[in-house]
């Protein structure tokens, strides 16, 4: 790995993506973990603060779609943003929630997707903070377009309620999902608890 006069952090073009065993391991860990806290998320009283002003409630959404971007900027390799969120939606439908299991799972797919087009657009290769809160922005942005095409066919799609929940989705998608995701990390790696991927030792790297 080297850094990019951007100063974001760039693997080499003789990357394995190939996923290893530990891979799978710590992208499982995430998916798992994550989904205690998609299903916690699910007690906020979200309609009491979509009352006070459209979209309200939506700025908390990004506690639903961080899986994916954090997955994705440990492991660094294609795929594990849709396994990580799939996973973590999966286990929260599993637990039970308002939304159903179907439902459940198919958004999670769909926002492990928009993460994935994102890093996918770099090439897996182009790491830093700015990339990463585009890619929980795009995630939540996809989210809901798609979400007024299954569950929310009540509402205009360019009426004020469903512009403005769109928006506050995407908001909440770059800085919680995106930002918080990226210093999450930060934060892991400098624990030496990813020393095991290249993510990790970038870091390692940068505070010896």
């Amino acid at each position: 790995m080297r850094l990019s006069p951007l100063g974001d952090e760039v693997l080499s073009s003789r990357t394995n993506f190939k996923w290893r065993a530990v891979d799978i391991a710590v992208c499982s860990v995430i998916g798992v973990a994550s989904s205690f806290v998609f299903w916690m998320a699910d007690f906020i009283p979200h309609d009491g603060l979509q009352a006070i002003f459209p979209g309200l409630g939506s700025l908390f959404d990004g506690l639903w779609l961080f899986a994916g971007p954090l997955a994705a900027v440990i492991i660094r390799k294609p795929g594990s943003s849709i396994y990580a969120q799939l996973l973590a939606s999966l286990i929260e439908g599993m637990m039970g929630n308002v939304y159903g299991g179907a439902l459940t799972i198919l958004s999670g797919f769909i926002q492990g997707l928009g993460a994935e087009v994102v890093f996918a657009a770099f090439a897996y290769k182009h790491w830093n903070v700015w990339i990463t809160m585009l890619a929980g922005g795009f995630s939540g942005l996809l989210y809901r377009v798609i979400s007024f095409l299954t569950d929310l066919q009540a509402f205009s799609f360019l009426g004020l309620y469903a512009i403005s929940y769109t928006v506050a989705t995407a908001i909440s998608g770059v800085v919680i999902a995106g930002l918080g995701s990226w210093y999450l990390y930060r934060a892991i790696a400098r624990t030496g608890a990813l020393d095991r991927f290249a993510s990790g030792r970038a870091i390692r790297k940068k505070i010896k």
